[in-house]
């Protein structure tokens, strides 16, 4: 079973092949340097042809060697400050399959191969406290790495200091300014891997990065595009291991490009861009599954706390724990499968190949970006003020409620348009974006309340079924009628405010 832990740490390169650590009981805070002896460690590195998972600073292994022999997956978490996930499962012929399931955004369907072995003799110590805890683990690897082909060999000495679980970060740097007196200075390579592959010969270019924003409509409109592919491939990840929003960022990723999509048609070819477009709707509809049930549960379970225990009627908190964890049961499980079905590879092969090879209509994406931003974004503004005067016009009710939900994904839209354009209009485009956002937070509440509902009658049928008193699911559906009918009077101020776009190429 594949385990998780937080890596801190910072690399540094030895002055000379045979060298020995200063004193580092001088760093404050230290009390003993433990020799915890020599280790040998023997690794291989995989990656795929084009060297993928190196180019987004991710490092696969298979080794052997050490306490934690096995295959080791390390994700960046911030690059700048040494902070990496690592990823762990035990010896195995081949890639387990919960780290294959964390690759594959990137990986896709191509093999991963061996690209360089590196053997390290590595020399262990223990800095610890006053109190015998550790504070970090300081080690001196004599590294030797060989391409995957044994064409090439390179050699070098490196120091790591890691920080240990719970202590400090700021330990570190007390650690590195003793070792500067020393001689010592930063390693200049991101990690092993990344050294070994520029000192054989191994890395790969084939892949480049993307072109510098251009001053043209269609420039822009396909950098942001480029960043919410990126976003998605990155969140993946992310969703697989079930980290805080990362099913909301993905999903806002998908959005973000089907809205592009729809916004930009001037720019891009909709022949080309509303089938990919399909399947990004549908992508989100299935990630929904999964966000959709967070939000509801983290409603249900405000309102509930904040009611009087006196009007809390029966066992209101254990039905909504029962009910919410079978639905997050269901939903992270349906959310992985997606994940690993074919359609969705399918679907982030079409970006690539849409982004290879964009289909740009000309000649407006050969003009001003300001022009072209403008009025994909002034054009969007006016289909949300269609849906909104068509909403207010209607009673109470159904239909409004649906009516409602419309212009809240044309606001959203609109939204978008408007931060799409922030890197071209800057300060106007960022105003725009943020009565945008007023709007859609204002429907968006009203439609959390439509959904609400729902879900309280629901549990009221279901704790009515069970010989339990459903008053407080009535009390709680009363509060979201309320909450609606709230918004609904909010509504004209809010829109009042943004009914003017204020934007302008000039």
């Amino acid at each position: 079973m594949a385990e998780t832990k937080r890596e801190i740490e910072r690399k540094y390169d030895a002055p000379t092949d045979h060298f020995r650590l200063p004193d580092l009981r001088k760093v404050p805070g230290v009390s003993t340097v433990v020799d915890k002896g020599v280790v040998e460690l023997d690794a291989v590195y995989y990656d795929t042809e084009d060297q993928r998972l190196a180019t987004d600073s991710i490092t696969l292994r298979h080794r052997s060697g050490g306490d934690d022999a096995g295959w080791h997956l390390k994700l960046p978490v911030s690059l700048s400050e040494g902070v990496r996930d690592e990823v762990q499962a035990p010896p195995s012929a081949t890639l387990p399959r919960a780290l294959a399931g964390l690759v594959r955004s990137r990986v896709r369907g191509d093999e991963l191969i061996p690209v360089v072995r590196l053997r390290s003799s590595r020399d262990v110590s223990h800095l610890t406290g006053a109190d015998g805890s550790l504070l970090a683990e300081v080690c001196v690897d004599a590294v030797r790495a060989e391409r995957a082909d044994g064409e090439r060999t390179t050699a070098w000495t490196e120091i790591e200091v890691e920080l240990a679980d719970g202590a400090d970060p700021a330990f570190l740097g007390k650690v590195e300014k003793r070792l500067r007196k020393a001689g010592v200075e930063r390693s200049g390579a991101a990690s092993k891997l990344a050294r070994a592959l520029e000192e054989t010969g191994a890395a790969r270019r084939t892949r480049h990065k993307a072109p510098a924003r251009g001053d043209t409509a269609g420039d822009h409109v396909l950098a942001h595009l480029r960043a919410q592919r990126d976003a998605l491939v990155e969140l993946d990840p992310a969703v697989r291991r079930d980290l805080p929003d990362s099913v909301h960022q993905m999903r806002v990723a998908t959005r973000r490009l089907r809205s592009a999509f729809k916004s930009y048609k001037k720019v891009l070819d909709p022949a080309v861009t509303e089938p990919v477009g399909a399947e990004l709707k549908w992508l989100a509809a299935e990630l929904g599954v999964d966000r959709d049930r967070e939000v509801l549960t983290e409603r249900l379970t405000g309102r509930i706390d904040a009611v009087p225990r006196t009007l809390l009627l029966g066992p209101v908190r254990a039905r909504l724990r029962i009910w919410a964890v079978a639905r997050r049961q269901g939903s992270r499980r349906h959310t992985v499968a997606v994940l690993d079905g074919k359609r969705y590879l399918a679907l982030l092969n079409s970006l690539d190949a849409l982004l290879a090879e964009p289909p740009l209509r000309r000649p407006a994406a050969d003009r001003p970006a300001a022009d072209g931003l403008v009025k994909a974004a002034l054009k969007d503004h006016a289909r949300l003020a269609t849906r909104i005067e068509h909403a207010l016009s209607l009673e109470p009710g159904t239909e409004r409620d649906i009516a409602l939900h419309e212009a809240r994904k044309a606001a959203k839209r609109a939204r978008y348009a408007g931060e799409a354009a922030r890197p071209v209009l800057g300060k106007q485009a960022k105003k725009f974006a943020k009565r945008m956002k007023a709007v859609q937070s204002v429907l968006g509440d009203h439609q959390d309340s439509v959904v609400a509902r729902e879900a309280l009658r629901n549990l009221g049928i279901q704790a009515h079924a069970a010989g339990e008193t459903a008053f407080t699911w009535g009390l709680l559906y009363g509060q979201e009628e309320a909450s609606a009918v709230d918004r609904e009077r909010e509504l004209p101020g809010v829109w009042e405010r943004a009914a003017e776009p204020g934007l302008s190429a000039g």
